[in-house]
Formats: C-alpha cells, sequence, structure tokens
C-alpha cells in the first residue's frame, strides 16, 4: 500500500489513483466534516489509548525549491546508456543487465542534496552492511569503505565525498519513472465528535498466519484472518469495520474530522493528525485487513464519473465530497482496511530508519539496495538530483521504478500529488561493482559491459 514499506510498503498516490490520467495529487488541507457520513459506528464509549502528541510545524527543509501551488519547472534528462534487452525477463538487477554510467560529477547533483543524502546514506548504513541484498548487485562488506567516509565528511564536501566513493551504474535500460507520496496531514481529536470517524488501533483477533509454516510449497505466502468458532475466515472488510464490526475488538488512537481524507491516509500508510490544540499526533502503519486492495481512480474513471481535470486526488477528494453516499459506497469496493499504531517521531521507511522528506525514495529491492544512493535525471527539475533508497511500496515494481517522498506541509503535499516524472536512473553503487560483475557470473548471467547474456 504504499501501501508503502515503512510509511508503509503500504500504498503510493499512483496506487491510490490506478489507472488515473495525468498525474495523481492529494485531498486539498480543508477538511470537510459533515459533508459525508461516513464515520464509524462504534462504541461512544471509547477512548482513545494513551498517546504523546507534540507540537511540530511539519515542513521539511526545502532543499529541492518547492512551491505550493506546485510549480513544475521541465529539464532535459540525461540519455541512459544504449543496451541490448536481455533474453528473458528480469527478476532482479543482475538479471536486467548492468553498465557503467556517466562520471558522477557530471551527474546533475547540487552541494545541498548531496549533504542532505549523505546524512541518510550514513543513516541506512548499519543495514546496508547487514541486509541480504536482494538485487544481487552488492554485498555488505563492499559498503563498509563509503560509509566509514561519510561519517568524517568536511562542511562543503558532500557532493565530493560521493564522486569519491561511487561509481554510477545503470540497471537495464534506465529508462526512469517516479511517482512521490508525502506525508498526510488532517483534523483530529483525541475525543469523539459528531461526524468523526475513527482511528483504529491493531484489532486483537486479527490473526497472521504464515503458510509456509504448514508447507515448503507455500513459503513466503501470508495471510490475515480471524478466529469464528472451529474455522479461520477472512476478516472483517471495510464495510463491515465502518458500520461497528471492531466495537470490542480495536484500539482507537484518535478520531478523524474527515472520513474521506482518513481514506487517503490509510493509502498512505502513514500521516498526522493535527489536534484542536495545534499539537500533532503521529500515526503509522501497523497493519491491514487481508482483504485485497482497491484503486478506486480506476474504477471512477471506468464509470466516466470523474470529468476532464478531475482525475487527479483533488478531483477525485472533490468528487466524493459532493456525492457522500454514492463516494461512501465507492470507497467501500476497497475492502482492503489500514490499522494504525502511534508513532513517537517521524514516519519510517522499510529499513526502520526515519524517512526525509526530497531526500528519501521508495525502490524495489530486487533492482536498489537499499540504503543505496540514487540519481534521478528526469523531465522534471524539482525531482532531477540525488535521492537514498529507504524505503518500498506495493506499486513500486520493477528496474528504474521510484516514488520520491516529499515530507510534511502543503509545499510537499502538492509536489508529491502531482508527481510524474520520467527519465533515466543512476544507481550510485561502491567503486569496482561493475567490474566485478563483469569479471564473474551472477545467477547465470555473465555481464560484458552491454547486457545480460545467457
Amino acid at each position: 500500500m504504499r501501501v508503502r514499506g515503512g510509511i508503509v510498503g503500504g500504498l503510493a498516490l499512483a496506487v491510490a489513483l490506478s489507472g488515473c490520467v495525468g498525474g495523481v495529487a492529494p485531498p486539498t488541507d480543508r477538511p470537510s466534516a459533515g459533508r459525508s457520513p461516513i464515520a464509524g459506528t462504534s462504541d461512544p464509549r471509547a477512548k482513545p489509548g494513551r498517546v504523546h502528541p507534540v507540537r511540530d510545524a511539519g515542513n521539511s527543509e526545502n532543499i529541492r525549491g518547492i512551491q505550493n501551488p506546485a510549480r513544475i519547472v521541465g529539464a532535459v534528462p540525461i540519455l541512459p546508456v544504449p543496451i541490448a534487452p536481455p533474453f528473458a525477463p528480469a527478476d532482479r538487477a543482475v538479471a536486467a543487465g548492468v553498465v557503467a554510467g556517466p562520471d558522477i560529477a557530471s551527474l546533475p547533483i547540487s552541494e545541498l542534496q548531496a549533504e542532505a543524502a549523505r546524512v541518510a546514506f550514513l543513516t541506512s548504513c548499519p543495514g546496508l552492511q547487514r541486509r541480504t541484498d536482494q538485487s544481487g548487485l552488492t554485498r555488505g562488506a563492499d559498503w563498509q569503505p563509503a560509509c566509514a567516509a561519510a561519517a568524517s565528511v568536511p562542511r562543503g564536501g558532500a557532493r565530493t565525498f560521493f564522486t569519491q566513493w561511487f561509481e554510477a551504474v545503470q540497471v537495464g535500460d534506465g529508462k526512469a519513472f517516479a511517482t512521490g507520496y508525502y506525508e498526510p496531514e488532517i483534523a483530529g481529536s483525541l475525543d469523539r465528535r459528531d461526524g468523526y470517524a475513527p482511528v483504529y488501533g491493531r484489532p486483537r483477533d486479527l490473526i497472521d498466519v504464515d503458510l509456509g509454516a504448514f508447507s515448503t510449497s507455500l513459503k513466503g505466502k501470508k495471510i490475515r484472518g480471524r478466529v469464528s468458532g472451529s474455522n479461520f475466515i477472512p476478516y472483517y472488510d471495510r464495510t463491515a469495520i465502518e458500520q461497528g464490526a471492531l466495537t470490542d475488538s480495536a484500539p482507537i488512537l484518535a478520531w478523524a474530522k474527515d472520513p474521506v481524507e482518513l481514506f487517503f491516509l490509510q493509502i498512505q500508510g502513514s500521516g498526522r493528525l493535527r489536534l484542536p490544540d495545534g499539537s500533532i499526533l503521529r500515526i503509522g502503519y501497523d497493519t491491514q485487513n487481508g482483504r485485497d486492495y482497491t484503486g478506486i481512480g480506476a474504477l471512477m474513471k471506468s464509470r466516466g464519473l470523474l470529468q476532464p481535470g478531475q482525475t487527479s486526488m483533488q478531483g477525485i477528494v472533490g468528487w466524493l465530497h459532493d456525492h457522500p453516499v454514492e463516494g461512501q459506497a465507492i470507497m467501500r469496493e476497497n475492502k482492503s482496511f489500514v490499522f494504525f499504531r502511534e508513532l513517537d517521531g517521524p514516519p519510517q521507511g522499510a529499513m526502520g530508519y526515519a524517512v526525509t522528506g526530497q531526500v528519501s525514495a521508495a525502490a524495489d529491492v530486487k533492482f536498489v539496495p537499499l540504503g543505496a544512493p540514487v540519481v534521478l535525471s528526469l523531465d522534471r527539475q524539482d525531482a532531477t538530483g540525488l535521492w537514498i533508497a529507504q524505503d518500498t511500496g506495493g506499486a513500486i515494481k520493477g528496474s528504474n521504478r521510484f516514488d520520491t517522498f516529499w515530507g510534511a506541509g502543503a509545499a510537499a503535499e502538492a509536489t508529491a500529488g502531482g508527481m510524474a516524472g520520467r527519465g533515466t536512473a543512476f544507481l550510485l553503487l561502491p567503486i569496482g561493482t561493475v567490474a566485478r560483475l563483469n569479471a564473474g557470473t551472477a545467477n547465470g548471467a555473465r555481464y560484458d559491459g552491454s547486457a545480460a547474456q545467457r
């Protein structure tokens, strides 16, 4: 979902719209309580659990010059290195083919971006050196020299750090597509109010089952459900939950003023509730009910409900507010429902580290080592430059597919909502990676510097 991997690897904006045209845009920052009847019907005596709201302006450091309303400045992407296609479908980076990219010094990286990325990279270093790289590109020990150097970079030397310790690598054809996500903020309360919807924590009767424990043929497959008598059955869907099925089984963390905006916060996987006294309660993805996700944007488009110019998230939210009864029914066609937990600090990505607005990005772990720097050269200036891959996402699959994180605040919301950048991607990997891959055989694929050969 994005759902996204930490924020969460649960669903990105692109998943929310799933097929809408012309990019994606998030809901407006004007809650519309009373316009929708979608609030849950849980026990009114239910009280939120212990919370620790904090005062927080919520705006990320603006290292990319983003604005609200979003101002799109075009850019000319660097052309990828031409390669021949692989002979078989690529299931990870080493099968897609790996070639050397341009000199890092020639890539569009500002010193401000580089310093922010250095800090995020250093944060990711323990995971980079410990995790198994599913892409097949690197080994934990490969990152040790760069990680050691990252801890003592002099002021003004971040860009030089990346040019000295890394080489640019192109995976496959290098053709990149980047969307955006952000940390939404919606109005909320710790006390129940008319029209407000409950923000649920994990239900006590929700059970995770690892099917691999029962059969090796089911290794890696998991399901969620609940026990009814002597049977294990699917967990309640969105409709049942909104009609009060969780009255006795799930804690209520808080109440959201606008149920439509809570719906989209579930899609993002984490967010912020601004309470009446101005303090912030941060919540993050805990788990999900095990039901399949359905993108309502695609449904609305196929049914002709969205007029030209309405296929942004603002347009969808506006339609749902203007048609509360029909909107409730459409949202309930997405049977997936997300349960949250309180966050003590910033949202975390799939690596378990805090993600940083305008610095962190989500990628597919089969094609990008989590924690690795990535340079995007896109047809949009705001998303062009250096990022650190610290997250994953349900819709972020395949080589050169990225979801850029823009932080919190109105400018982040506006930029992430309309992000749909195309161009070229280069991974920054430890020096010597390409030579090692060319010299050896990885997973049956040998690299000759231009393509994977079988």
